[in-house]
């Protein structure tokens, strides 16, 4: 429940953004003052920052288009919340309820986020990738384009049409294809044997001279490229790698609470659930 009120004024930022039309900020010429709201000021650092922190709002909408609709959501937060505070709403049941939820729910995500930082050090995941590296098998992968059409009297024609000149291979595609033509770089295993079998028996530039039939249709295949496969730079997998060990982390954090906790379980009845005790580490039991 308590979600609903941390994320309304961001969620309401967003669909007011949807309809936003250009507006010139004038209010950095009033001493940085955006609005004066019952003698409570907000600023254009405080709309800015508002604007800063949401990274795929800021690729999508300028400042300038933001800040208008931006500014009417916090005055009307600026409202309401003191009209919430003239009725005292702090003192009431609920608020203390839900926001007994709140510091709840951010202190046990603040203890997890500050153990798994003490676990996740950028050794580990240097070490992980330095282990991908020396164990990485190169593998030969062809970067390719298709033409995937529905009988194979049409892909003969677009072959004719290859072969003849008469159009490039990406127009004949953009024409015909109803898949997406740009394949990018794919080892064997990652398409279907068919296609495979027919793309690296292509050389560097070539096109097949006969329709490629697979379970989608009838392909036609330009190689654009031939090359053996490389690690990917570690910049590239990193978030990936510190996802995992994340992951990892937090199941490991959880698992040790439990093992060091006094737990009791019922089930629907009242009856007592037998929980599992791990077994003994050898250090443990040999003491």
């Amino acid at each position: 429940m308590q979600k609903k009120y941390i994320f309304a004024a961001s969620a309401a930022l967003v669909v007011l953004i949807a309809g936003a039309v250009t507006y010139k900020v004038s209010a950095e010429n009033n001493n940085g003052i955006a609005a004066v709201v019952n003698g409570e000021q907000i600023t254009v650092a405080e709309v800015k920052e508002a604007y800063e922190q949401n990274p795929q709002l800021k690729a999508q909408v300028k400042f300038e288009d933001f800040y208008n609709h931006a500014l009417d959501v916090m005055v009307n937060s600026k409202l309401a919340l003191q009209a919430a505070t003239a009725a005292n709403i702090q003192a009431s049941p609920e608020y203390q309820k839900q926001l007994a939820e709140i510091q709840g729910e951010l202190a046990r995500q603040v203890y997890l986020e500050q153990q798994v930082n003490a676990r996740v050090t950028d050794e580990e995941v240097k070490k992980i990738y330095d282990d991908y590296v020396a164990n990485f098998k190169s593998e030969k992968e062809v970067k390719a384009k298709h033409i995937l059409v529905d009988t194979q009297d049409l892909a003969q024609e677009i072959i004719a049409k290859l072969e003849k000149k008469e159009a490039s291979f990406n127009d004949l595609a953009l024409q015909y294809s109803k898949d997406q033509p740009d394949l990018g770089y794919f080892t064997a295993e990652a398409m279907v044997p068919e296609f495979s079998a027919a793309a690296f028996a292509l050389e560097k530039g070539a096109f097949s001279k006969e329709p490629v039939k697979t379970q989608f249709g009838y392909h036609v295949i330009l190689v654009e490229d031939v090359r053996d496969s490389k690690p990917l730079a570690f910049e590239d997998v990193e978030p990936q790698i510190r996802n995992n060990l994340s992951q990892q982390a937090v199941a490991q954090i959880v698992q040790d609470l439990n093992d060091n906790a006094q737990v009791e379980k019922y089930d629907l009845k009242g009856k007592k659930i037998e929980i599992a005790k791990p077994e003994n580490k050898p250090a443990e039991a040999a003491k």
